[in-house]
C-alpha cells in the first residue's frame, strides 16, 4: 500500500548565480516542479515549494575576478537576474533566497558542526599546490599548464579541453597559477572527508530495494554509482569565498559548495518558516521531492541522502524526479558560448507569450533522455497546437455564444446519444491527468488536457451549430451549453501547465478558478451564467519571427567559429619527417568499460592487428561504452604508455572537438583491418 503524506515539500536544484537561467534550466527543473506545485495547491494540499541561488565556489571567483569586481558583486547581480525570470514565467516559489543568507551560513555552519561533533567526517593531510606570491593553495581550475597527452598548452587542472582527458593537478607539465603566473609549489593542507563508503550500505538498500518507482534514468544512474563502490568526499576546500568552516585550525578553509548548497533547502525553509520549519524536514508525514537535472542526480540520490543521514533528524526525500538535459536546435546548450534562449532576453522578443514557451517546453520535455528545443517546433506547436486547437475552440464557443445568445449561458436541453459519448468522453480526464502527474509524467499529462480541446473541437464540427441556427436554436443552446462546460474544464485542467492564459480564460467565462475537484464534472456553468468578453488566447506566430531568432543563433555560431579559431589556429608548420614519426593505426573496439571513480575516463580493449592493446581515454561524457564496442576506431600507436587512474594506458585514441567542447571519435568511414596504418 503507498504510503500517505500530510503534506509535500518540494525543492528546485539552487541555480549557479554566474549567469543568468536558459530555456533549459526552466526545461528541466523548474517548469516540471511549478506544474506539480500547482496541481497540489489546486487538489488543495499542503505544499512548499523553496528555492534559491547558489551562490559560493570557485566559477564565481573566477568570474569576479575576471571583471575586477567581488564574489558579492557577481552573485548580488544575477541573483536579482534569475529570481526575476523565474517571476516573470509564474514559477511560484514559496521562496527564493539564496545561499549568501545569514540564515544560510548559520545552519550550514550548525550542520556540518554538529556532523563534525560527532565524529562523522574523516581528516586527511594532504600535498596540493599552492600559489607563494598570492598567498593562497589553488583550486584545479586555478592552475594551467601543459597536457601529458595531446600536449595543448592551456590544460586545466581537473581536465583538458583539447583531448577531453580528465587531468589531477600535478598531471600537468610545467605548472603555473592563473592567479599570479608563478610556478606553484606542492604543499600540506588539511580537509574533513564525508565518508561515503560508510553509508553504501544504507544506500544501496535504501535505493535499489526500496525505490524502485524512481525514473529509470535516475535509479540507472545510481545503481551505477553503487557499483563502482563509494568514496570519500571532500566537504572543505581551501577558498577565501564560501562559509567560513567552523572548527579551530580551518582558517582559510570553507565548505566545499557540493556540501553547502544543498542545506540551502533547509535554511531556506528555516528563513521561510522560522517557527514551525522542522515539521517540513523532520516528520515523517511530510513527502520530499526534490526537482533537479541529470547532472544533480548523485548529490541528490547518494550525498545528501548521506549527510542527512549522518546527521540524524531528517527525513529523506521520497523521489528525485530528475529529467535530462534539453539541447538547442541540435547542439548542447553553453553559456559560456552564448548558446542558449536566456529568459530574461526571450520576454523582450516574445512579450506575453511566457505560457507558449512553458507549453513548448513541457511538450519537449527531457524525462528521460536528451531532447531538442528548435524555433520551428516552437512555432509550430503555438500555430498548430495553442492556436489551431485549444484557442480555436475557446474562441468557437464564446464567440457563437455571444453571436446567439448575447454571451450568456444557453440552457441544455435533451442530449443525443452524440451528446452523451461526447461527455462520456471526457468523463476520466481528471483521473487520467492525476495518474500522470502522480508519476511525473509532465508531457503525456498535458498532452491529455490537450484531447480535451480537441474532443471539443470535433463536437463543434460534427455538430456545426453555426447552420442549425436557421432551423433549431434550441439544439444549438444544447450544443453550446456543452461546448461551454468542455472550456470550463480546460480552465482547471490546463492551469498548472498554463497559468497566465488560463487567468485570461477564466476572466472570460467570468468565474474564479473552479477547483481541481470539479474537473470533469458537466455542470460547472449554469444556464443563464453571463460571460465576460471573449478575445483570442493565442496568437499566431509568423515566419518572420522565428527568422529573426534563427539568424541570432547562426550569428553566435559563426561568432564562436571565429573566436575558436583565433583561439586555436592552425599549429607552426612542421616538416613531413616529423609527422611520419607518428604511427596512427585503425584498430576495433572489443571491449569498452567505464574507469571507476573518474567519470570522464573510458577503458578500451582494442584489436589492433597483432594482439589486443589498452587505451584509457577522456571521452565517458559523450559516449556510453557500448555504443562503442564493435566499432573501429584510430588511434596513436607508437605513444609511450602511461598510467592513468593505475591502468596502463598504450595509445591514444584520436577525437574530433566540436565548438562547443564535445568530442567524436574518428572512424574510417568503412570497416578495414585491425592494424591498418593510417596515410
Amino acid at each position: 500500500m503507498e504510503k500517505q503524506f500530510k503534506r509535500t515539500l518540494i525543492t528546485t536544484a539552487l541555480p549557479y548565480a554566474n549567469g543568468p537561467v536558459h530555456i533549459g534550466h526552466l526545461a528541466g527543473v523548474y517548469v516540471p516542479a511549478d506544474i506539480y506545485a500547482r496541481y497540489l495547491r489546486l487538489k488543495g494540499e499542503e505544499v512548499l515549494m523553496i528555492g534559491g541561488s547558489d551562490e559560493h565556489g570557485v566559477p564565481i571567483t573566477i568570474r569576479a575576478k575576471k571583471e575586477g569586481v567581488s564574489p558579492q558583486d557577481v552573485v548580488d547581480r544575477f541573483h536579482g537576474i534569475i529570481k526575476q525570470s523565474f517571476e516573470d514565467f509564474g514559477i511560484t516559489f514559496d521562496i527564493y533566497s539564496r545561499t549568501t543568507s545569514q540564515t544560510h551560513k548559520q545552519v550550514a555552519s550548525d550542520f556540518f558542526r554538529k556532523l563534525y561533533d560527532k565524529g562523522e567526517f574523516l581528516e586527511k593531510t594532504s600535498e596540493q599546490y599552492y600559489d607563494e606570491e598570492a598567498k593562497q593553495f589553488l583550486a584545479d581550475r586555478y592552475i594551467t599548464g601543459t597536457c601529458p597527452h595531446c600536449k595543448n598548452e592551456h590544460a586545466y587542472g581537473d581536465q583538458c579541453e583539447a583531448c577531453g582527458t580528465s587531468l589531477n593537478p600535478t598531471d600537468l607539465i610545467a605548472p603555473k597559477s592563473t592567479i599570479s603566473g608563478s610556478v606553484p609549489v606542492m604543499k600540506e593542507t588539511k580537509h574533513w572527508y564525508l565518508p561515503l563508503d560508510k553509508h553504501e550500505p544504507f544506500l544501496r538498500k535504501w535505493i535499489l530495494e526500496d525505490h524502485k518507482e524512481w525514473k529509470s534514468n535516475v535509479y540507472g544512474q545510481c545503481k551505477s554509482w553503487l557499483d563502482m563502490g563509494l568514496q570519500p568526499r571532500a566537504v572543505s576546500r581551501d577558498l577565501d569565498w564560501g562559509i567560513p568552516v567552523p572548527v579551530e585550525g580551518a582558517e582559510g578553509k570553507v565548505l566545499y559548495v557540493w556540501f553547502d548548497a544543498p542545506i540551502g533547502y533547509i535554511s531556506n525553509t528555516k528563513e521561510l518558516l522560522p517557527d514551525s520549519w522542522e515539521t517540513w524536514w523532520k516528520d515523517p508525514e511530510t513527502k520530499i521531492l526534490h526537482f533537479i537535472g541529470k547532472d544533480n542526480i548523485v548529490f541528490h540520490c547518494i550525498v545528501f541522502p548521506a549527510m542527512l543521514k549522518a546527521e540524524g533528524s531528517f527525513c529523506l526525500p521520497e523521489n528525485v524526479p530528475a529529467n535530462e538535459f534539453l539541447n538547442l536546435e541540435g547542439d548542447k546548450i553553453s553559456t559560456s558560448r552564448n548558446w542558449a534562449v536566456w529568459l530574461h532576453e526571450y520576454l523582450i522578443d516574445m512579450p506575453g507569450k511566457q505560457d507558449v514557451l512553458r507549453y513548448v517546453l513541457t511538450a519537449n520535455a527531457p524525462e528521460t533522455k536528451d531532447n531538442d528545443f528548435t524555433w520551428k517546433d516552437f512555432q509550430a506547436r503555438n500555430n498548430n497546437e495553442l492556436v489551431a486547437i485549444l484557442g480555436n475552440f475557446i474562441n468557437r464557443a464564446l464567440v457563437l455564444t455571444e453571436k446567439y445568445f448575447e454571451g450568456k449561458v444557453p440552457v441544455a436541453g435533451e442530449l443525443t446519444d452524440y451528446d452523451l459519448a461526447t461527455l462520456k468522453d471526457f468523463a476520466n480526464v481528471k483521473a487520467d491527468v492525476e495518474r500522470l502527474l502522480d508519476t511525473f509524467h509532465f508531457r503525456d499529462a498535458q498532452k491529455e488536457a490537450m484531447n480535451l480541446a480537441r474532443i471539443g473541437n470535433k463536437y463543434l464540427a460534427d455538430t456545426e451549430p453555426w447552420k442549425l441556427a436557421k432551423t433549431d436554436m434550441e439544439r444549438v443552446g444544447t450544443i453550446l451549453n456543452i461546448s461551454l462546460q468542455i472550456a470550463a474544464n480546460l480552465a482547471i485542467a490546463f492551469e498548472p501547465f498554463l497559468p497566465f492564459s488560463m487567468d485570461k480564460l477564466n476572466k472570460m467565462l467570468n468565474v474564479e478558478p473552479l477547483g481541481w475537484d470539479r474537473l470533469g464534472a458537466t455542470d460547472l456553468l449554469s444556464a443563464g451564467h453571463q460571460l465576460g468578453k471573449s478575445a483570442l488566447l493565442f496568437e499566431k506566430i509568423e515566419d518572420s519571427v522565428i527568422e529573426a531568432q534563427v539568424q541570432r543563433l547562426f550569428d553566435t555560431k559563426k561568432a564562436n567559429e571565429e573566436a575558436d579559431y583565433k583561439a586555436n589556429p592552425i599549429r607552426t608548420n612542421i616538416e613531413f619527417d616529423d609527422f611520419t614519426k607518428l604511427d596512427i593505426r585503425v584498430g576495433t573496439v572489443l571491449e569498452c568499460t567505464k574507469v571507476p571513480k573518474a567519470d570522464k575516463l573510458l577503458q578500451f580493449k582494442i584489436d589492433d592487428g597483432l594482439e589486443t592493446r589498452t587505451i584509457v581515454s577522456g571521452i565517458a561524457k559523450f559516449y556510453n561504452p557500448e555504443e562503442l564496442v564493435g566499432k573501429q576506431v584510430c588511434f596513436v600507436a607508437n605513444l609511450a604508455p602511461r598510467k592513468l587512474k593505475g591502468i596502463v594506458s598504450e595509445g591514444m585514441i584520436l577525437s574530433a572537438e566540436n565548438n562547443d567542447g564535445t568530442l567524436a571519435v574518428i572512424s574510417p568511414n568503412k570497416n578495414v583491418k585491425p592494424g591498418s596504418e593510417v596515410k
